[in-house]
């Protein structure tokens, strides 16, 4: 079985490996077909990753420099939207007249882009708190509803038959619906982080300071350096791509009880 599952991997890790190279090969060709001084080769973004990491760019900022700024704005915007979303949402979820009475608060918010409220943050706040905000209020959603509604979809019949042995509510709580409500809530991070990335960029662009990655990209634009643009384009995608695997890795682990469906 090891051996089965050890063959799996390798020839899911080969097909992978291959797909990267036609689309290296496809992008190659495309290049050389476009013949645009602004159309970056593959060769010229391993160059542009080069002077990111040896010269930086034309501040002398490294591109580890922006991939750390960005990264601290991401998962501190990321972690204050889990520390109120996963709570309201449980909140919610366990008293429904509570929502039912505010959702006309709650439902127009959440269908405001969180671009939209790039303006106000940079009129209203300064420096390190406008780029949290933003990604407080780009993550705060996708957790906050997962987990509320994962709470309404948690089977009914374990917390009757929890009543019926004389469980208490709090027990039912802990016990329950927090378990069975957690794979729901993991999701829902997954979804908001990449969400968070997407905001983040269009944030420093606009934002003001001169380090992140999205002001890399605006900066390597406005000079018509399209490799740099792509160098923390392709930066960007890896560190996404790191961090859902790392979140996956550690869902699949804390929740080895659950069988993945598969029609294969």
């Amino acid at each position: 079985m090891n051996n089965n599952n050890y063959a799996d991997r390798m020839k899911t890790m080969g097909l992978n490996l291959f797909s990267l190279a036609v689309f290296l090969v496809l992008w190659t060709l495309v290049a050389r077909w476009q013949k645009s001084p602004f159309f970056a080769t593959p060769q010229d973004i391993i160059v542009g990753f080069g002077q990111m990491f040896t010269i930086g760019d034309a501040e002398g900022h490294r591109l580890w420099t922006h991939l750390v700024h960005s990264i601290v704005r991401v998962f501190a915007g990321f972690g204050a939207a889990c520390a109120i979303g996963i709570p309201g949402g449980l909140f919610l979820g366990l008293y429904p007249k509570v929502y039912e009475r505010t959702r006309i608060i709650i439902e127009p918010i959440r269908f405001i882009s969180p671009i939209a409220w790039i303006p106000m943050a940079i009129v209203l706040l300064i420096g390190f708190t406008r780029y949290m905000f933003v990604i407080w209020v780009a993550s705060f959603f996708p957790i906050f509803v997962s987990t509320l509604w994962s709470v309404r979809q948690v089977n009914p019949v374990y917390i009757n038959v929890a009543r019926v042995a004389g469980a208490s509510r709090s027990f039912i709580i802990r016990k329950i619906i927090i378990p069975s409500v957690l794979p729901s809530i993991v999701g829902g991070m997954r979804i908001s982080l990449g969400i968070s990335w997407m905001c983040i960029v269009a944030a420093e662009m606009i934002g003001g300071q001169m380090v992140g990655i999205g002001r890399l990209i605006l900066k390597s634009a406005m000079v018509t350096r399209m490799d740099l643009v792509v160098v923390g384009m392709i930066s960007i995608g890896i560190i996404g791509y790191v961090i859902n695997e790392l979140i996956i890795k550690i869902e699949k682990h804390i929740f080895r009880w659950r069988s993945a469906v598969s029609i294969e």
